[in-house]
């Protein structure tokens, strides 16, 4: 009898190598698996390129409609009157910067400078006490514990959510029931009302001034005052700094509130005095130059304040008060 013949593979797997200690005749073990190649990091840096340039451009077109306006203010205040109407918009005449803020601060007896004057004594005076205000009463909510507390932050809140000019009116009708219209209070005294300065300062206090510190300070024997005033008003000076800018802003472009409370221009904001030489423009054409470089003038105070008060924002001044 001839033999059978063999199963087909069976020469093949009885040549395959065995493992070592596997017994003779075993299946061999499966081959490894090639390991799938990863996406290419090309089209990774392709993508992330994509975005970011998408990003920039959204954030070049944005600075662009930001500063336009502040970059044809610039250009028009350095211009003749001729210039003013005879060249484009954006592109340079005869300098006559130096020319048009004098003709700007000699106008009407010095006008202007009696504005500006009084611009910076509403905004300064009125944003410090406001500042000091709402970081007292926010200081408040964070480290006393009083009856409807939370009711009564609510009530704040709420003072939020009402615009500025629905006030005007019974602001208007208090004023003129305590005789204080066109003065200085009527303008500076509702400045010190700051709802929002209130609940931000709440938020800085929270964060910034820790409640082990507080005890600590009291069993060293301190009074509350002295707690504030010493202890806890360091800690919450980038919050002051913060709130001082908001409400300087604020103060410096109440223009409805000047417009309702005061008629004697000797106490015109800034603002409001620009206001009114414009409303003459059509009958004096001289003063439309006046009008712009003013407007340049009164832009310049709120760039220095945030220029020069930007670096406390961020300023850890409890960092390692807690160990």
């Amino acid at each position: 009898m001839t033999p059978s013949p063999a199963a087909p593979g069976a020469a093949t797997a009885a040549t395959r190598p065995t493992s070592a200690g596997a017994p003779a005749g075993a299946p061999a073990p499966p081959a490894p698996r090639r390991a799938v190649p990863a996406a290419p990091a090309r089209t990774a840096r392709g993508g992330a390129l994509l975005s970011r340039t998408a990003v920039n451009a959204v954030l070049l077109l944005v600075a662009a409609y930001t500063l336009m306006p502040l970059a044809w203010l610039v250009l028009a205040a350095t211009k003749n009157r001729r210039d003013l109407f005879a060249t484009d918009p954006y592109a340079p005449g005869d300098f006559s910067l130096l020319t048009n803020l004098g003709e700007v601060f000699a106008y009407g007896d010095g006008i202007f400078g009696r504005w500006l004057a009084n611009s910076l004594l509403y905004t300064v005076v009125g944003s410090t006490l406001s500042a000091l205000i709402s970081v007292a009463c926010g200081y408040a909510f964070h480290a006393y514990e009083f009856r409807h507390k939370e009711k009564l932050f609510g009530v704040v809140l709420a003072g939020i959510l009402v615009p500025a000019t629905v006030l005007q009116l019974p602001l208007y009708l208090m004023a003129s029931a305590a005789g204080a219209v066109n003065t200085y209070w009527a303008y500076l005294v509702p400045a010190l009302v700051n709802p929002f300065g209130v609940y931000l300062a709440r938020v800085f206090a929270e964060g910034y001034v820790p409640d082990e510190v507080l005890a600590a300070a009291r069993v060293d024997g301190a009074g509350e005052l002295r707690l504030f005033a010493h202890v806890s008003f360091p800690m919450l000076w980038p919050g002051f700094v913060t709130i001082f800018l908001f409400t300087f802003t604020a103060i410096w472009n109440n223009f409805y509130g000047a417009l309702t409370m005061l008629n004697d221009e000797r106490l015109y904001p800034v603002s409001l005095g620009l206001f009114m030489w414009n409303r003459s423009v059509y009958q004096q054409p001289e003063l439309y130059p006046l009008v712009i470089t003013g407007s340049l003038v009164a832009v310049v105070p709120l760039v220095l304040a945030f220029l020069g008060l930007q670096r406390f924002w961020r300023s850890g001044l409890t960092a390692g008060a807690v160990k």
